[in-house]
């Protein structure tokens, strides 16, 4: 499911016009890249989390301009981890 699909099954089920889950939306990712880039953990407990894990430097090469070598800085990148629901009879 993608964010357009995601939008128009909210905007049925909440019987809402379509831009209004669709802005909410948008203040959800924000919300979550926003804290991404604040180096914290994001995510729905036993479902899925994002934690930022550090990327360490490289050495890395620009091949479409010159060829030269170029540093890559170290940086925290986000990581997507699958939550353990547990089947409950």
């Amino acid at each position: 499911m993608n964010k357009a699909e995601l939008v128009d099954r909210v905007a049925a089920t909440v019987q809402l016009p379509q831009y209004r889950p669709t802005r909410r939306s948008r203040y959800l990712l924000q919300g979550i890249m926003d804290a991404l880039q604040a180096g914290d953990k994001v995510g729905i407990a036993r479902l899925w989390e994002l934690p930022a894990a550090p990327s360490p430097s490289a050495r890395g090469t620009q091949i479409r301009k010159t060829g030269d070598p170029v540093q890559i800085p170290a940086r925290k990148v986000p990581w997507f981890k699958a939550g353990k629901i547990s089947a409950r009879g």
